[in-house]
């Protein structure tokens, strides 16, 4: 650009002034501003780029914060929604209350909660506190109680024994009678103390071959009716601990044999299928079933069908307690008369 003005200027120029040495010292000088606007340009060019820059950092900055708080309104406008009943107007969103307003809102609502929270932990520590001492009571009654039945079991015997000549069939019955609710008394405590110990115990977890358990198991299970009891082929190897899973199926088959009345045709199936994160069992009896009205409360401590002297209404209760400490669930479905099935399963 210099050079092409310095030539169109000799062009137009007359000759006396092209020989002039004041005319190079001119067009050095248009030159020089030239090349000082030239840099000046290029330094205006430079500080426009990092000023342009900075703004679209800034302006993709100022989207995202924008963004961001968009999406806290929007929260914000889904918890008043939400908290409507408390008498925040229906008809008001974030953008049109007084933010002053929707802050002391949250905050007595957090204050609030906070006392809740409170009262609730303080409900759940004395719960605890309870539970402790119930769980002791039931404990050191259960273990006063057996010297006692103890007692009783021993005089029946000698009565039986000693003046055998001297009772009467009447006598021999109420004898008969007391030793069968001795039994069941005895049998109550202890189903009361395996109840009240099954979370407190913390035995090691080993492999059970549940094959093994179950064939020693049903050696002492009472079966006078001679229950046909199956049981499945290749029953898994699992972690836990003998005295738990002994109590499960103990219970779970005790009573499919009780409340058979099939007779020589009664059957005991124990089931099992494998799960992704589970083990799933089914103890199942052909059975009188249980009706649809007990099925709810089956579970609850000392809940009884009716008519039902045979059990202590413990049982299931220990079964299903075992259950929740293997994170497991328990269900029973029947069919009155026809049989029952008690599906559970055990975490692998």
């Amino acid at each position: 650009m210099n050079s092409l003005l310095k030539r169109q200027i000799r062009k137009y120029l007359p000759e006396k002034f092209k020989s002039d040495d004041d005319l190079n010292e001119f067009l050095e000088a248009i030159e020089r501003s030239y090349n000082t606007s030239d840099e000046q340009f290029k330094m205006l060019q430079r500080a426009a780029s990092i000023s342009s820059e900075e703004l679209f950092e800034s302006n993709q900055q100022l989207r995202e914060e924008s963004e961001a708080q968009k999406e806290i309104i929007a929260k914000l406008n889904n918890v008043i929604n939400t908290l409507k009943f408390y008498g925040l107007d229906e008809t008001n969103n974030l953008e049109e209350s007084d933010s002053l307003k929707l802050v002391d809102f949250i905050d007595n609502q957090t204050k609030e909660i906070i006392e809740i929270n409170k009262q609730k932990d303080l409900l759940l520590s004395n719960l605890e506190k309870q539970n402790a001492e119930l769980n002791d009571y039931a404990q050191m009654i259960s273990h006063d109680l057996q010297s006692p039945l103890q007692s009783i079991e021993a005089l029946t015997t000698w009565l039986k024994t000693d003046y055998q000549d001297q009772i009467d069939e009447g006598g021999k019955d109420i004898l008969r009678l007391i030793g069968e609710n001795v039994e069941k008394m005895d049998s109550l405590i202890k189903n009361v103390y395996e109840y009240t110990n099954i979370d407190k115990i913390h035995n090691k977890k080993r492999d059970i071959d549940l094959n093994d358990l179950l064939k020693s198991l049903l050696k002492l299970i009472k079966n006078p009716n001679k229950i046909e009891i199956k049981i499945q082929d290749n029953l898994p190897i699992i972690s836990g601990d003998t005295y738990r899973l002994n109590l499960l199926f103990y219970h779970l088959i005790d009573n499919a044999i009780k409340y058979n009345d099939k007779g020589e045709n009664g059957l005991v199936e124990i089931l099992f299928e494998e799960e992704k994160n589970y083990w799933k069992f089914c103890v199942k009896d052909n059975g009188k079933g249980i009706e649809n009205q007990y099925l709810d409360k089956i579970f609850n401590a000392f809940q009884k069908l009716n008519n039902d002297n045979q059990s202590s209404g413990i049982g299931l209760s220990i079964a299903k307690k075992i259950v929740e400490v293997y994170y497991g669930n328990i269900e029973i479905k029947s069919n009155p008369g026809e049989e029952t099935l008690v599906i559970f399963t055990l975490r692998k």
